[in-house]
């Protein structure tokens, strides 16, 4: 399968909190719902899309509680997702759960890289990484993703955990496709090319 990783983001990179004030508060974060007032009709289209090419998530743990607590009390008949996100399986990367509570879950243990890419190894489209950004991150990192999905929102919040806070190695990426909605949304989609190539110029080291 390959992995894609699916980012709602603010300008200055912000990732914690889109949906909601109370969505995540940890580390007394205080700015969630950022994302809101921006959803529009070709957001729900395209990211509606995005989600039926998923053959699994792959969650870290406190996204996983997050959505294992939120998801399944979504009733709405009409919601593009709630039925393909509590249908498919779940694969949760955490070393302090044993068990998974919102089915079909499966938790992996040990060291993420190796169980990750090990899950990767096995047939299907995409095992698709929503939320869960330090383990998005560290996977990007490593190689592991494939594409890269983001929703970059029009607004600056300047608190709140970052998407790709101090990544551990250089990634290069190809913009392979770019939407604008009519409320400002930026729909990007880039493929992973391999690790980003450093070069010299003028005496200063640059990725290119």
């Amino acid at each position: 399968m390959k992995i894609a990783l699916t980012e709602f983001v603010t300008l200055d990179g912000v990732s914690q909190g889109p949906g909601s004030p109370t969505e995540d508060t940890s580390d007394d974060f205080t700015r969630g719902g950022w994302l809101v007032p921006y959803l529009d009709k070709l957001f729900v289209q395209r990211t509606s899309e995005w989600l039926g090419l998923a053959d699994g998530l792959l969650l870290g743990r406190r996204t996983y509680e997050a959505f294992a607590r939120d998801w399944p009390q979504i009733t709405d008949v009409d919601d593009p997702f709630t039925e393909r996100m509590n249908s498919l399986p779940k694969y949760v990367v955490t070393n302090t759960l044993t068990e998974g509570s919102w089915h079909p879950s499966t938790v992996l243990h040990g060291n993420p890289i190796q169980t990750v890419g090990k899950l990767k190894e096995q047939p299907g489209r995409e095992l698709q990484i929503h939320g869960s950004a330090r383990l998005g991150n560290a996977l990007l990192s490593a190689g592991l993703v494939d594409t890269l999905r983001l929703v970059v929102a029009p607004t600056v919040i300047g608190s709140g955990r970052r998407l790709l806070d101090r990544p551990s190695a250089p990634v290069g990426l190809r913009l392979v496709r770019h939407e604008v909605t009519a409320n400002g949304l930026l729909l990007l989609e880039y493929e992973r090319v391999g690790v980003a190539p450093v070069a010299e110029y003028e005496g200063v080291t640059a990725f290119v």
